[in-house]
């Protein structure tokens, strides 16, 4: 059995590993992310609302190239 503690890290190691590739110049698709994550393309969505841009409050953009949209942390919000 997997502690609750154990969990925790290993989420909070995936929310590392997704901010990582989000900081890239290149940024990330949500495929990318999905798979780097193993998780569902909506819980990446989800992440990305809720974690990056509310509970960090980090500046996501996105564009779409070469048919594909690409999504990138630039900052942090100004408040």
């Amino acid at each position: 059995m997997v502690s609750a503690t154990a969990e925790a890290n290993k989420r909070a190691n995936k929310q590392t590993n997704l901010l990582d590739l989000l900081r890239h110049p290149a940024g990330a698709t949500i495929a990318a992310l999905s798979e780097a994550s193993g998780w569902q393309q909506h819980s990446v969505r989800g992440f990305l609302a809720g974690v990056v841009r509310k509970k960090l409050g980090l500046e996501l953009v996105s564009a779409v190239e070469a048919d594909q949209r690409i999504y990138r942390v630039v900052a942090a919000k100004q408040a």
